[in-house]
């Protein structure tokens, strides 16, 4: 399954399918803009194999530079992606893709503190079960609590990602 709709917060089971809808989604991001992007990353819990997820994918996409990443926002709207700004979330132009919403980009420029902090996270909890266990039962509590506030969701699990990449970093084990 695909998809969360508007105003709903759920996870399901983590499933190889979402390995596949990112490298279809990353082959036509690629094709579309080219020359124009540094790399392309699978983000979020549903890049993280075993942990139960919101089924979205969640794509990082690098970029020269913040303006630069202006120039691709053409190219994705023929992908099927609409441009929500840059106001949603902190330095970075926000896309999201599908109704129910199936896909979100955030596009960094390079060398960005908050692409690192994404790719950290992720990376630690591939290789650290304690911290996945405890994120998995954090994150099914929250979901429980905040079925229909997202952004309650999302705010509650800030502490618990920052305790991570903290320890992330101070391990330097990524």
């Amino acid at each position: 399954m695909l998809g969360l709709p508007k105003g709903q917060v759920f996870l399901v089971p983590w499933t190889e399918q979402w390995e596949v809808e990112f490298t279809e989604e990353a082959m036509k991001i690629r094709n579309e803009l080219k020359g124009d992007i540094q790399s392309i990353h699978h983000i979020g819990s549903t890049a993280i194999k075993g942990l139960r997820a919101k089924p979205i994918i969640d794509i990082a996409i690098e970029v020269e530079s913040f303006e630069k990443g202006e120039r691709c926002i053409p190219g994705l709207e023929r992908v099927g992606y609409s441009y929500k700004g840059t106001n949603i979330l902190p330095d970075r132009h926000y896309f999201s893709k599908g109704e129910p919403r199936t896909h979100q980009i955030h596009m960094y420029p390079s060398g960005s503190e908050y692409l690192h902090k994404q790719l950290l996270f992720r990376d630690y909890l591939i290789s650290n079960v304690e911290a996945r266990t405890a994120y998995q039962q954090l994150k099914e509590a929250l979901a429980k609590a905040n079925s229909t506030d997202k952004l309650a969701y999302a705010d509650a699990k800030t502490e618990f990602i920052r305790r991570v990449v903290s320890e992330a970093e101070s391990t330097d084990t990524i």
